[in-house]
């Protein structure tokens, strides 16, 4: 025993360690051998009072392996143990003895580990006792005993020693952890500092499994008193040993500590957070978040998601590539991945314990997120969180997740990229987390904001792609859900994702298409380019190469027999679609291999495109809107499509005779026939081969069709028809028109154009047929144009420019004729809008107002028109100049309305816009150019190409909130016109006006320097006598133009994304070329600089108000795609107040005016107040200065220093002032308690300087003249009534309730402020426009009214009588 003490204590030494292996070995043998007989009687003795101790107290102690035997309760057996210890007259050595006798008793190991273990209840046949069914162990129940507890305690941790390196014994036992239970939830602990020492000494020398159990064992042994003290030395003991991490602060967790040392522990704990081993990480961030107050919260917060990279729990994609080739390493790959993966899913778990029971932790979390402002800081811990954040089951943190998703979205600082990590890396994962990332990306989906959607599709696409086949079904299932919706933009990103789906994974999506197919039932919603993508998608699936869905094919086949049988015609469009639309996925060129060695489509799959074909064409015939529809479908499939040889030759071939057998005739001497109008031959660019060639017949298939309505030739299939004929050929001939190009300059059979300027003296059907005629060959000519326009040819070239002129001449005399038409409704011409049949412009039809005489010519009619002298004559006599006057004064139609009813212009017609552009003074006598070898654009064609460029561009670049379609509403569809381009995506057409940016500039410099030498050649003016108004308007409105166009361009949203980074520098990189060429590539900033200096010179040419406010936009938006917007402020506001400040007259000499002037000028000046440094102070400058100047000023007078106010846009001026007002004194910081008195002082002048401002902009209004507000109102009142103008009328009786509101308004403020004596009423007399009294009111005399005056001044009793503050005018006064 000595010897073993001996080693013992120098196991306590911490640089011993080396004596612990020698004694383990040692215990062993002596255990192996047995327990040796001792040679000292004094032992024995000891051992004997040990025993007959513990008999006596009640156990029976059992040396067969079998537990002791208690007979008394165990808190009898202490106190009889303590009895006979107190009693015996050896006390207090006797206790010496008896940890010495328990000591030999327990040196055999048999007998010390029946010691460790529960007595069990004694209990004699019969005997019913009272000892509970469960008691201690017996070493349990000494350590009970106070007299008794240092020593036994002392005795267990020498044995403990002996146990270290034994682990788990037979039976399952673990001596060293038994021994340590001992020690846990003592009711008093005696000494327990000593026992804190002892047990810290004994872990600084034990295995780690030992060191383990004795540290988490800790909270349970030790009392409150000392858990700070052993807190500080774990603390210690962990930076020193990572091993511990888990136990230490499981029991750190346990322990009652001091805030400040908690803090000290926690940050320690942050400190080794990048050493602590993966399997380590879930208890780190469990303990450091559970040990977070609200105070420190945040920083907490902050500080962990900076230091926790969850990228290093994964293994690296090269690594893993590398051990999967390797056999041997793939099931050791597949096991680290798993831990891995496991660890994350832990550590996730604990944020999401402490997220959800702590509401500071979750905004902590929130506030850590959002304050990143760098997307390279963003890391996948960070979306991990927002869906742990929305998974939570508290609404504000579910919407608090989606508010900051869409937020980092939208400013690009959560990039797909990291989506796209986050999912391949954590997919094991990220799979628990489904329903919140389906929320997500189904309020992602639905937002109204475009820029976030696409994220969104993004999530559902990786959704799919990662997780098992429940979560595809749902993926599927909510897109279907979305397409349903009836909103336009969800629909129209859930249909894409699911072709998306279904070209990637076809397999995959094959087993839901029946889901897909649950669509069809909602096609009522949808529109018809939403039908195509739909068959589209299901063709795809049902008929594609490898028909996965092979099992749809029967109900699509019936879904489309029933639509084509249809009489309604909205179904029967349907059907059509959706037949084309299968016929593309059947007639689909196939690779080599897959359905024969030659790559060519089946005889039987060849009989049932032809079948199909073939029923959609005689389900048509019967309707020309529907013959037409599918002329136009069979084309778009053609151009987007690659069909199989034998299908495109079928097609072509059948095509080309029937156009020509229906639509083209050989022109011969005479044209036969009656017709309501004269026939003539127009437009014929080949007049050299007049004899022989063909001509359109267009007005002989008009007339047939007003005389049989049953014919089978219409005329609205006319341009569907040579559209699909013109794509046939360019498949056919790889873009070779050859065959087909005497279509370009073929004239039409057409009547004179003269009929236009007689169009009153003509019949209601003859008036109707002509504007026909006219709709019908423009139309023509924009297929024409569409289909030649990429010919390289100079001629091909010189005959689509002239088709384009023959174009806008045409467009002028419809103008004219429909001015004259009034209730008509034209042909159809896109015949794939929501109604085709019976349609109607919904809209009332703007009228043109009359010229004024002014010095601009008539311009001819361009091209070649029939022979016989119908075309302009080249010399005017003086009564043709005085009929072309009238004909000019005559009011004309607005076109803008009826853009629905053209034919759509593709995207390369555009490209005419590289041709050069042409002025009126490089034409000659007769409107033609000089040199007829360099094709130029002329500015009407110029404005026309440009106007129909803007319209593309607003629809497909600015991107709208999604709208629900309004309940029992009729939805104006936007989209008619539109259906060609909707099938290019917004980067191509992007791509494509950033391939045209030259071409604008170069245009746009040509108008630079037409307004320059205007400028010059007029001293300066616009409205000198060389001045050409019409020529004026029109390079005004291609100027303006130019630059919504550019604009537009910029304004691109897709320029803000990461991956349009190099596209967005391409544009850019236009605008700065044309400034400064050559040179190292330039950063976006330096291209920004560049750019802005060059848009910056035009602004000297500016021909109008609204072109200035163009320019301003355009600035504006090239300064924000920039790093620095904030440097471009001053140079925007200096322009800005340039614009401001000048004078804007028209080419006539008049200054400009009008409701368009006033909402340019609002714009105008509100970018000015958006970009001054001072707005408080401009608000002092305008109001202050320019308007005391307005009201020193003459009536038809400006202020001097802001031009552009005067009488008529004071309002203008005073809307947009207060307005800004209030905007400053919102940004104006509130006011702190720990604020510096400068910084005080500072607040308080800036209020000052606001309330200044107000009281100016208040005191602008009259107060002492309101009363003229209800003078002027008066007379509108009796107006509207006697001459029942209803559309004053209607306005009555608000206007009436507004100024009864007002009056009393007024009384009730003046009446707050002590002013009653200020107000007063009276009667107005009844008077007209003109101020003149009604003479029905004057049988009734003035004494009357003065009588009323005097006594009904109370309240007034409506809206004629009216307020007046101190004044003293008499209301009944004739001037009044």
């Amino acid at each position: 025993m000595q010897r073993i003490m001996c080693v013992f204590c120098c196991c306590f030494n911490v640089t011993a360690v080396k004596y612990c292996c020698v004694f383990s070995t040692e215990a062993k043998k002596s255990r192996s051998a047995g327990l040796q007989p001792k040679e000292a009687a004094s032992e024995e003795t000891s051992e004997n009072v040990f025993v007959a101790f513990v008999k006596q107290a009640g156990v029976n102690l059992k040396h067969d392996g079998t537990s002791h035997e208690i007979a008394v309760d165990q808190v009898v057996f202490q106190k009889r143990i303590q009895q006979q210890l107190q009693k015996s007259p050896r006390y207090p050595g006797i206790l010496k003895e008896f940890i010495t006798g328990l000591e030999a008793y327990i040196e055999n190991p048999d007998r010390f580990r029946n010691c460790l273990l529960p007595c069990i209840p004694q209990q004699s046949e019969g005997d019913m006792s009272s000892v509970s069914s469960f008691q201690e162990s017996l070493l349990r129940m000494f350590l009970g005993i106070e007299m008794l507890q240092t020593l036994i305690i002392n005795t267990l941790l020498e044995k403990l020693p002996e146990f270290m390196l034994d682990g788990t014994v037979d039976g399952g036992l673990n001596i060293p952890r038994m021994i340590i239970n001992q020690l846990k939830w003592l009711d008093r602990v005696v000494d327990t500092k000593e026992l804190a020492v002892k047990l810290m000494e004994l872990v600084s020398v034990a295995p780690v499994e030992v060191q383990r159990d004795i540290i988490t064992s800790l909270p349970e042994i030790l009392e409150d008193s000392q858990h700070n003290d052993i807190a500080k030395e774990l603390n210690s003991l962990l930076q020193e040993n990572t091993q511990l991490t888990v136990p230490i602060l499981d029991a750190l967790s346990s322990l009652n500590l001091s805030s400040s040392l908690l803090t000290e522990v926690r940050e320690a704990v942050m400190a080794t957070l990048a050493a602590v081993q993966l399997e380590d990480l879930p208890v780190v961030v469990k303990f450091i978040l559970h040990s977070v107050s609200a105070s420190d919260a945040s920083e907490v917060v902050s500080n962990l998601r900076k230091k926790l990279e969850l990228e290093q729990c994964v293994l690296p994609p090269a690594l893993q590539a590398s051990q999967s080739q390797r056999a041997g390493f793939a099931s050791a790959t597949a096991l680290v991945s798993k831990r891995f993966q496991d660890s994350v899913a832990l550590i996730l778990d604990c944020i999401k314990s402490a997220v959800r029971f702590q509401k500071t932790i979750s905004e902590a979390w929130f506030k850590a997120i959002e304050s990143v402002d760098e997307v390279e800081n963003h890391k996948v811990l960070d979306l991990l969180l927002l869906f742990i954040l929305h998974c939570t089951n508290a609404n504000q943190s579910r919407r608090g997740a989606e508010r900051v998703l869409k937020l980092k979205v939208r400013s690009g600082l959560i990039p797909e990229a990291l989506l796209q990590k986050t999912f391949r890396g954590y997919s094991q994962v990220m799979r628990g987390y489904f329903p919140s990332i389906l929320a997500l990306a189904q309020s992602l989906l639905r937002s109204p904001d475009p820029c976030v959607v696409p994220f969104g599709g993004h999530m559902y696409r990786h959704s799919f792609s990662v997780f098992d086949s429940y979560c595809q079904q749902e993926v599927v299932g909510s897109l279907v859900t979305h397409v349903c919706s009836g909103v336009g933009g969800e629909v129209d990103v859930a249909l894409e994702l699911l072709c998306s789906l279904v070209m990637e994974k076809p397999s995959e999506m094959a087993l839901y298409a029946v889901f897909v197919k649950g669509i069809l039932d909602y096609m009522d919603n949808l529109t018809p380019q939403q039908i195509r993508r739909l068959f589209h998608l299901l063709s795809t699936l049902a008929f594609g190469q490898r028909q996965q869905g092979s099992h749809i094919q029967d109900d699509m086949h019936i879904v489309i027999r029933k639509q084509l049988s249809s009489t309604v015609p909205k179904y029967k469009r349907i059907g059509i679609i959706g037949a084309v639309m299968v016929v593309g996925s059947m007639g689909a060129l196939r690779p080599k291999g897959k359905e024969s060695q030659s790559g060519s489509l089946s005889q039987e799959t060849l009989r049932q495109v032809t079948a199909l074909l073939e029923l959609v064409k005689s389900s048509s015939e019967s309707s020309p809107e529907a013959a037409a529809l599918y002329y136009d479908e069979l084309a778009s499939l053609i151009w987007s499509a690659t069909l199989d040889p034998q299908v495109q030759e079928m097609i072509g071939t059948s095509v080309l005779d029937d156009f020509q057998e229906d639509f083209v005739v050989d022109i011969g001497p005479d044209i036969t026939g009656s017709f309501p109008l004269p026939a003539h031959v127009m437009y014929n660019l080949d007049e050299e081969e007049s004899q022989g060639s063909i001509a359109i017949n267009l007005l002989p298939l008009l007339a047939k069709e007003a005389q049989n309505k049953g014919e089978r030739v219409s005329t609205l299939c006319l341009s569907p028809f040579f559209r699909l004929l013109r794509l046939c050929e360019e498949k056919r001939h790889q873009g070779d028109l050859e065959e087909i190009d005497a279509l370009l300059g073929c004239p039409l059979i057409l009547t004179n154009m003269d009929a236009v300027d007689k169009v009153e003296s003509l019949s209601k059907a003859e008036r109707e047929l002509l504007c026909t005629l006219l709709f019908h060959t423009i139309n023509w000519f924009r297929e024409v144009v569409n289909a030649f326009c990429k010919q390289e040819e100079t001629e091909m070239k010189m005959k689509v420019m002239t088709r384009l002129q023959n174009i806008t001449f045409l467009q002028k005399l419809l103008e004219r004729a429909l001015a004259g038409t009034p209730g008509y409704v034209p042909p159809v011409a896109n015949f794939d809008g929501e109604t085709t049949d019976g349609m109607t412009p919904g809209f009332s039809v703007p009228v043109n107002k009359a010229k004024k005489d002014g010095t601009g010519k008539k311009r001819k009619a361009p091209g070649k028109n029939a022979p016989d002298g119908v075309s302009q004559p080249d010399e005017a006599t003086e009564a043709e100049e005085t009929q072309q006057k009238e004909k000019e004064s005559r009011p004309g139609v607005s076109l803008t309305a009826y853009r629905p009813f053209f034919r759509e212009l593709d995207m390369e017609v555009l490209s005419v816009l590289h041709c050069g552009s042409l002025s009126r003074s490089l034409l000659d006598s007769e409107l033609h150019t000089k040199v007829r070898e360099e094709v130029l654009l002329g500015p009407t064609e110029l404005v026309f190409l440009l106007e129909d460029m803007l319209n593309k561009l607003e629809f497909s670049l600015t991107a709208g909130p999604a709208k629900r379609a309004p309940f029992l509403k009729a939805r104006a569809d936007k989209s008619v016109g539109f259906s060609h381009l909707q099938q290019r995506s917004t980067k191509d057409i992007a791509c494509y006006c950033i391939q045209l940016l030259p071409a604008l500039c170069t245009h746009l410099e040509n108008c630079h320097n037409h307004f320059q030498t205007l400028l010059s050649e007029n001293n300066g003016v616009v409205d000198g006598p060389s001045t050409d108004v019409e020529e004026y308007l029109v390079m005004s409105s291609a100027y303006q133009l130019l630059l919504q166009v550019i604009n537009t361009t910029f304004s691109w949203s897709g320029f803000s994304h990461p991956g349009q980074r190099s596209l967005l520098k391409k544009a850019l990189g236009v605008l700065a070329g044309r400034l400064k060429e050559g040179g190292p590539e330039p950063t976006l900033e330096q291209l920004v600089k560049h750019s802005f200096e060059y848009l910056l010179n035009f602004r000297s040419t500016m021909p109008s108000l609204s072109t200035a406010l163009c320019l301003s936009q355009l600035l504006s938006t090239v300064s924000e795609k920039g790093g620095n917007p904030g440097a471009y402020r001053e140079q925007t506001a200096s322009l800005a107040r340039r614009f401001l400040s000048q004078s804007w007259v028209t080419a006539s000499g008049e200054r400009e005016r009008g409701s368009k002037f006033n909402e340019a000028l609002h714009t105008l000046l509100s970018i000015y107040m958006e970009h001054v440094n001072d707005v408080l102070k401009t608000v002092e400058e305008i109001a202050g200065d320019g308007i005391t100047e307005l009201i020193n000023a003459s009536k038809d007078e400006s202020s001097a220093s802001w031009p552009t106010l005067n009488r008529q846009t004071f309002l203008v001026y005073y809307k947009v002032l207060m307005a800004e007002l209030e905007k400053a004194a919102r940004r104006i910081p509130a006011g702190k308690m720990n604020d510096s008195s400068e910084a005080q002082s500072e607040k308080l002048l800036t209020w000052n300087l606001a309330v200044r401002d107000f009281h100016i902009l208040v005191n602008l209004v009259k107060v002492d003249h309101l009363h003229l507000s209800s003078y002027s109102c008066k007379p509108l009142y009796f107006h509207s009534g006697m001459h029942q103008d209803t559309s004053l009328t209607n306005h009555v009786p608000a206007v009436k309730k507004s100024l009864e509101l007002f009056v009393y308004r007024v009384k009730a403020m003046l009446t707050l402020n002590n002013c009653q004596e200020a107000f007063w009423m009276g009667n107005l007399k009844n008077r007209n426009l003109k101020g003149e009294e009604i003479l029905s009111q004057r049988s009734q005399g003035s004494d009357d009214d003065d009588e009323e005056e005097e006594g009904n001044q109370d309240l007034p009793r409506d809206a004629e009588e009216i307020t007046k503050i101190n004044g003293n005018e008499d209301c009944t006064d004739d001037s009044d």
